[in-house]
């Protein structure tokens, strides 16, 4: 059975309507549920017991590189702009330093099957710090030979030579930074990177070999409109990546302060918004992409279109993702980990996680260990996520309850939302039909036990 109905049914009104401010559910709960009362002791003793039980799940890594050489006033990362290279050799040093921290409670089976270098911009490294990161991964971890490893990539900071680098080091999946082709949209988010810069990151990436590319693009941004959007969406399908993951832009600038340089009067209003999603929607469909959900689309014989037939598609804090369920280790300054029914977040800034390390303790600020309530509402949240559906008799063998019971209330709450066709209740399941692909956060929601007691969402972004 597919996992969601391959056409869409697109509903502007309902569209308008349901566009709320909810969470992305890369996780649940979510990471501003966290408490620092779960700290690196926590951490470190549920690293201990993997496989306790005899279910010694695989590993998925995250290494967080926060450097970036400027800044881009839309980017709400963890991030350290600079231009000195020889802060990244001091980085390297204890990013080394962590990772024998964790391997001393992770146990001799360290097998990984996922590996992801985000920021920032990894390639800020050099490529002799590149070769010696991976050489620390190599020597502390074994990576599986099919491995899925990538990066992401900003065009304008690599070499010529950067994806036969990167290809040699083993990457096999590239993410291209490239958010918006016009002139005047790049101008007023700090980000100017010609269309030429762009292709021959993506001619160099396929000369390489990598066995997918992404390109990310952002929709919601200052000055941008159809017409302007239109030219960009033309570029993108003209150079066909395998992927393209389209975000949608939160202007939070109270939050994040780089934001706060972009003028109000460029924003689009929210009816623009929405025409630029749909927009990109229709073209890239028509261009032959298969929605993922959310803000994922893929051609049809990538191996995430194929998870998503197929009902193998899992969500973690990179998206949507082909691996099956995985424990993460993140390395690195602001990275969350998820070690069996427990996440943990690094501390945020370089002093803080250099003074931890130099302590001889894992840099963990905060987490959370799930409740029996919190693991059953994160198997409906994420069966709806990535599955479309979630099957009563499934989340009741493997939580020991009644979902009917149990969720009554929940139940109750997703009735307008039935009646307006966006999902189906029969007996045993709840089913998101194709008008209801836009609202998957909408319709998880209702299952957030923290969102439904707190109700101030302002720290979210908008569903569409």
């Amino acid at each position: 059975m597919s996992a969601f109905p391959v056409t869409l049914d697109i509903d502007r009104d309902l569209i308008r309507r349901y566009d709320t401010l909810g969470p992305r559910y890369t996780s649940y709960p979510t990471a501003d549920r966290f408490v620092e009362a779960f700290d690196c002791a926590a951490h470190a003793a549920w690293m201990e017991k993997r496989g306790i039980g005899g279910v010694l799940r695989p590993l998925s890594l995250y290494v967080h590189i926060p450097f970036c050489a400027s800044i881009c006033y839309y980017c709400a990362c963890n991030k350290v702009v600079t231009r000195d290279h020889g802060r990244s050799a001091k980085y390297l040093r204890y990013l080394e330093r962590e990772v024998e921290l964790r391997v001393q409670h992770l146990g001799a089976e360290r097998r990984v099957t996922q590996l992801h270098l985000g920021g920032g911009t990894p390639t800020f490294l050099s490529h002799a710090e590149m070769r010696t990161l991976m050489q620390v991964l190599h020597r502390n971890f074994e990576i599986d030979p099919n491995c899925e490893i990538s990066i992401e990539v900003d065009p304008r900071s690599i070499a010529a030579d950067t994806m036969q680098h990167l290809a040699v080091l083993g990457f096999n999946r590239i993410s291209i930074g490239v958010q918006d082709t016009d002139p005047g949209v790049q101008r007023a988010i700090n980000r100017v990177q010609s269309v030429e810069m762009t292709m021959a990151a993506l001619a160099s990436a396929r000369a390489a070999g990598f066995a997918s590319i992404n390109f990310d693009l952002i929709y919601g941004l200052p000055r941008q409109t159809p017409a302007t959007f239109g030219r960009t969406l033309e570029h993108v399908i003209e150079a066909a990546p395998d992927r393209i993951a389209l975000y949608s832009y939160a202007h939070l600038p109270t939050r994040f302060k780089p934001q706060r340089r972009i003028a109000e009067a460029d924003m689009p209003s929210g009816e623009t918004k929405l025409n630029l999603f749909l927009l990109a929607l229709e073209r890239l469909q028509a261009a032959g992409y298969v929605y993922i959900g959310l803000d994922h689309f893929a051609k049809p014989d990538d191996e995430l279109a194929l998870a998503m037939r197929s009902g193998r598609l899992h969500r973690n804090f990179q998206g949507y993702t082909t691996q099956p369920d995985c424990d993460l280790i993140a390395i690195g300054i602001s990275a969350i980990s998820r070690v069996g029914p427990t996440y943990s977040q690094n501390v945020y800034s370089l002093e803080d996680y250099y003074d931890c390390l130099d302590q001889g303790r894992l840099p963990v600020v905060r987490g959370i260990e799930l409740s029996a309530d919190d693991l059953a509402r994160r198997a409906v949240i994420m069966a709806l996520m990535c599955q479309g559906e979630v099957s009563f008799e499934s989340i009741a063998i493997a939580h020991l309850i009644d979902f009917r019971e149990y969720f009554a209330p929940e139940l109750a709450e997703l009735a307008p939302l039935v009646r307006e066709g966006l999902l189906e209740i029969d007996p045993g399941e709840v089913r998101v039909t194709r008008r209801g692909r836009f609202f998957l956060r909408a319709i998880c929601m209702p299952f957030d036990r923290y969102v439904r007691v707190d109700r101030a969402r302002s720290r979210y972004s908008k569903i569409i």
